[in-house]
This record gives C-alpha cells, structure tokens and sequence, in this order.
C-alpha cells in the first residue's frame, strides 16, 4: 500500500489556506498547515513534506524568500515546490518558475486544477527518484543524488572534516579564490570594510550553505571577507576538483547559475531594505531574516545568538541606535532577551511593522 503524502499549505489568508487543506484531505493527502514563510521553512526543514504550495504575496517573508530558504538547505532543497499567485502576468509566471518552482497555480483556482498540479508534481518526483535510484553507484537514497548536496558529494563518506573556530578567517578581500565551502555546523559572515573602516555585513549562513562560488565562477579575487561567528565544521571542494564536476555534469552547472541569480536577488532586496526602511522595519526585517536562517523547533520560541555589533553591521546601523530599538521592542513585547539571545515572541508583529 502506498505511502501517505504529506503536504505543506503556506498561505497567510486563512480562508485560502483551510480550503486548500479541505480539497488535499479529502483526496487523502495528509495535510500541514503554515500562515507564514517562517513558520512555513520551519515546519519543511523538520517534517520534510512531499511537496510544499506556497503563496507568493505574504507580509515579512514572500513566497521567494520561502524558496530561496529551502533551496539552500539540504534538507529540505529537493522538495517539490508550486506557487500560488494571484497575478496572471506572463512576467510574473516567468519570474515564478524561474526562480526554481516545479508548477504554479493562478488564483482563483478549481480544485480539480489544484489536485491536477499535486500529482503531476508528485510523479515527477517519483520518476527523478526512480532514475537517481538506478544510477546511484552504492544504492544509496535517492533524494540525495538529485540535490547539489548529492551531486558534489557533500558527505562525510566522501569529504574530509574541517572543524572551524570563532573569528577565524576563512578567506579574505584580494585573495585568489582556490576552493569552494560548505558549512555543516556553526555559522559564518561575509563582509565588506568600507574605505572610512566601517564593516558592512553582506550575508550570515547557517549550516547546510554552500559558500565562496561567487570568485571562484566569475575567476576574480574575493570581493569581500568570510569570518566564522560560532564553532562548527565544513567541507572543502578544491577549485580543480569543482571546475571538473561542473564539467562532468550540466546539473551542477544549472544549479549554480540558479544560485548565482538568486544571490542578485537577495542582494537586491537587501539594498531596497536599507535605502528605503526605517531603523525600525530594518532591524524587524534583519531579525526575521536570521531567524530564517537558523530555523529553531516549531511552536517555541525561536533564539538568535549574534552579538550587537554584527546584527548592527548586517542592518547598517549604529550599535546603539540598534540596542535602542531592540529595547523598544522588548518593551513592546515582540521579542526577549536572555543570555545575551534574542528570542522572538510575536514574528507576525514584526513582519507586518509599519515603516
């Protein structure tokens, strides 16, 4: 007897959302429930659903960002993934499947529409299963030959252990790149001092991220530093072994061309963030965005260990203008801080902060 598919439901309109779930239940989908892209990375990370449906348009964190999440985590980058949007649009469907979606779906939609695109969905991922099957050399699970995790061999049979420690450099500005990274545990920054000596963070991974490729693929010097914030361990591709991978298989090539405009995204919405936010909504927003990035249990409250002085550099902010606001929003009950953690109590309140 065939397996239960479960299912991940992320939209923030909750009519929308219980209608959806209604339809799936009664064609014997079992069926998760998210009403926003938080909660939503959280709860695919840990449970690992059959495929996720995801509304684009949400308050704090789209359904982009949603995906862009998923997609760098291993655990989570081979679910399959369709869109809802209200929009019609030939750009915006274009824009939708080219971020990495496997269907979509226009709202208004019949149920019969949304049940047709689950189980086209679903026999994709069985045959790409089947296949990775058959052409794995060990007979090993299958998920993990179609991810970039699976296809450059990121796994402790095949990669030696490199533990990392606090503040150590793991490359810097100027440097000739000469590998690629992936982080397993821990966490690390990449930054960039400004000529006045002012540092501006540009990115904070957590485990599960691939790191370095940008230099390598465009064959220039590092652009920017890359410090480790908390002990961890990672895995290193030398730059000839990577080219050669890349060579032997067009599917790590295409994924890195994915990622490459991704991170033009990302980096885009970072500078409409700080050129166009308050203090308030900008460190609202770095805080949803780190909580993204290290996805804590569903349903507690969810820790973020960064010191003051790198969350002011990833908003770009004085540090003390930014722990004048993080008291505000102590006093206003939306996050806590403990043990030198912030801890966040009302991320909906966060996410929909008025500018």
């Amino acid at each position: 007897m065939e397996e239960t598919k479960k299912i991940l439901v992320i939209e923030d309109q909750r009519e929308v959302r219980e209608n959806i779930a209604e339809i799936l239940s009664l064609s014997a989908y079992e069926v998760l429930q998210a009403d926003d892209g938080l909660t939503g990375v959280e709860m695919a990370i840990a449970g690992r659903p059959d495929l996720v449906i995801c509304d684009i348009t949400m308050p704090g964190f789209d359904g982009y960002e949603v995906l862009h999440s998923l997609q760098r985590h291993p655990r989570a980058a081979d679910i399959p993934f369709i869109f809802l949007t209200a929009s019609v649009g030939k750009e915006d469907i274009r824009k939708a499947m080219s971020a990495g979606a496997d269907d979509y779906l226009t709202k208004p939609f019949e149920g019969i529409d949304l049940l047709k695109a689950v189980e086209s969905c679903l026999k994709r991922r069985r045959q790409r299963q089947a296949v990775a099957w058959q052409t794995s050399p060990h007979g090993g699970a299958p998920l993990q030959q179609t991810s970039l995790t699976g296809l450059l061999r990121l796994d402790r049979d095949h990669r030696d252990i490199h533990p990392i420690r606090k503040k150590q450099m793991i490359y810097q500005e100027g440097q000739r790149p000469g590998s690629i990274y992936y982080l397993v545990s821990g966490s690390i920054k990449t930054y960039r001092i400004h000529p006045d000596g002012k540092e501006f963070i540009t990115h904070i991974m957590g485990a599960g991220e691939i790191f370095g490729y940008t230099a390598l693929l465009q064959d220039v010097n590092y652009q920017d530093n890359a410090q480790v914030l908390e002990d961890g361990e990672m895995m290193v591709i030398s730059r000839q072994e990577f080219l050669q991978l890349m060579a032997a298989d067009s599917r790590i090539t295409q994924q890195f061309i994915d990622r490459l405009a991704r991170d033009v995204k990302a980096q885009e919405h970072s500078l409409m963030n700080l050129a166009y936010n308050s203090l308030r909504k900008r460190v609202a927003n770095g805080l949803l965005h780190l909580a993204s990035k290290f996805p804590g249990e569903v349903g507690k409250e969810h820790a973020i260990g960064i010191s003051r002085e790198n969350l002011s550099h990833l908003i770009g902010s004085a540090t003390e203008s930014l722990t004048r606001t993080l008291s505000d929003f102590r006093q206003e009950k939306l996050i806590d801080i403990r043990d030198g953690k912030i801890f966040l109590l009302n991320r909906e309140a966060l996410s929909t902060l008025v500018n």
